[in-house]
């Protein structure tokens, strides 16, 4: 069971969870206009103070659309939520006094509400209490709203909740095609709980200073942020999912634990430039990127000729050691190769074969895995990926799960095989060191 129900989330309260924190008794109307204006930044996201109140402006997709949020005041404790009931009109009256001198005159509203700021977290996002985490799998999830609550301003409700949902649905699908056991599925609160509450800690903040045109500048604090509400500022500590025996030297822009940041590079099989991160479907496959040596893709000694070689055949090796048979090479891992050539100076085939692996029912070989650098731009430089070599590990969730060299394939062994533990039938309180 998922439940994505809302603040008032009634799994949460069947799992007996607690939605802890406070209202701050402060109100917000926010719309969706198109409107006639002669305010000059209309189409410029902005934050107006004034005697009347403060306001967000943020424009919104096709040219004339744009959302306000307009500050209605503080509200009274015994409120009883009738601020609520503040009709568009009102709302719509004091965009005008906030603005002014400037006009808003709309002329049609998509969408529009009331809101007052919360900021909650629920201590558990799961149906497992702390003393029992170690003899009781979870089976009952709460995400977004119903685990955590804030002001609805710069977007972090949104791209949060969503990776909520990212986080835990790629563990529920490898648990329950049976290449993990549900034990698993204990890491989705120990990873996002934490998040959570960096989110309303950053809102708490952000709420203040946007209340207070006094205070430290908000421009500033936004554009320091910005990775924050935009869901990349995200760092899972160590643990199953994020190795402790990363190597960061050797991709030193890949920071452990982080989004995976996205550079052009050149496709060798058509010559184009794809952003190498944009390339990551949502399919619930882990990413191994390969970044080559210094040594020509036609040399067959080369030390990633050799790690191939292991990927491909070795026992100890993920893709022998966890792929079915009769499945595709590709099933579970998607496997890439950057070579630091330019793309004239190989030809497609000059790649081991792990790097065109056979898939689908024609077994046809796959030519969308060996890459270049990109002309302008080396990916090598960019990321801080050293010229030796290096594999970078990526979770199914685009997280940088594991960094190590071509030469160190123990430690891939030693970091998959608790991941994609088969004793998923197995009750939690009958395996081993639990």
């Amino acid at each position: 069971m998922v439940g994505t129900d809302g603040a008032t989330s009634g799994v949460r309260r069947c799992i007996g969870a607690t939605h802890t924190g406070k209202i701050s008794y402060h109100a917000w109307g926010v719309a969706d206009v198109i409107a006639r204006t002669d305010f000059p930044d209309i189409h410029t996201k902005c934050i107006i103070h004034s005697k009347a109140g403060s306001s967000l402006h943020i424009p919104r997709e096709g040219g004339y659309l744009f959302r306000s949020y307009i500050d209605l005041g503080e509200v009274a404790e015994d409120d009883n939520h009738k601020i609520r009931q503040t009709p568009l009109e009102e709302i719509l009256k004091k965009c005008n006094e906030i603005f002014h001198p400037y006009t808003i005159d709309v002329q049609d509203t998509a969408w529009w509400s009331v809101y007052e700021v919360a900021h909650r977290v629920t201590q558990r996002f799961d149906d497992v209490l702390p003393e029992n985490r170690d003899k009781q799998d979870p089976r009952v999830f709460i995400e977004g709203d119903a685990c955590h609550t804030h002001s609805a301003k710069a977007g972090q409700g949104m791209n949060v909740s969503m990776q909520d949902g990212f986080n835990l649905g790629w563990k529920l699908g490898q648990v329950l095609r049976g290449y993990s056991s549900p034990s698993l599925l204990h890491t989705y609160n120990g990873e996002r709980q934490q998040i959570a509450q960096d989110l309303i800690d950053f809102d708490l903040e952000w709420s203040a200073r946007m209340a207070d045109p006094e205070g430290e500048g908000i421009e500033e604090f936004y554009l320091k942020t910005a990775e924050f509400p935009a869901g990349f500022m995200t760092e899972y500590p160590v643990g199953l999912l994020i190795s402790g025996e990363a190597k960061q030297e050797l991709a030193t822009g890949y920071p452990l634990g982080k989004r995976f940041k996205s550079v052009e590079v050149t496709r060798r099989t058509d010559a184009t430039y794809p952003h190498l991160g944009h390339l990551h479907q949502a399919d619930g496959r882990w990413r191994i990127y390969v970044f080559a040596d210094q040594a020509s893709p036609k040399d067959k000694g080369s030390k990633v000729a050799k790690f191939a070689t292991w990927l491909e055949k070795d026992p100890a090796s993920p893709i022998v050691r966890h792929t079915r048979p009769g499945d595709d090479a590709d099933t579970l891992f998607d496997v890439k190769v950057i070579y630091q050539q330019h793309h004239h100076d190989f030809e497609v085939t000059d790649a081991p074969a792990v790097f065109r692996p056979k898939t689908g029912p024609f077994q046809i070989e796959d030519w969308n895995q060996v890459f270049s650098v990109h002309p302008k731009i080396d990916i090598f430089e960019e990321r801080g990926i050293s010229r030796d070599g290096a594999v970078v590990v990526v979770r199914p969730d685009m997280y940088v799960a594991h960094i190590t060299s071509l030469e160190d394939t123990e430690s891939l062994t030693n970091f998959f095989d608790p991941i994609f533990d088969l004793s998923a039938n197995t009750p939690a309180a009958a395996r081993p060191g639990q």
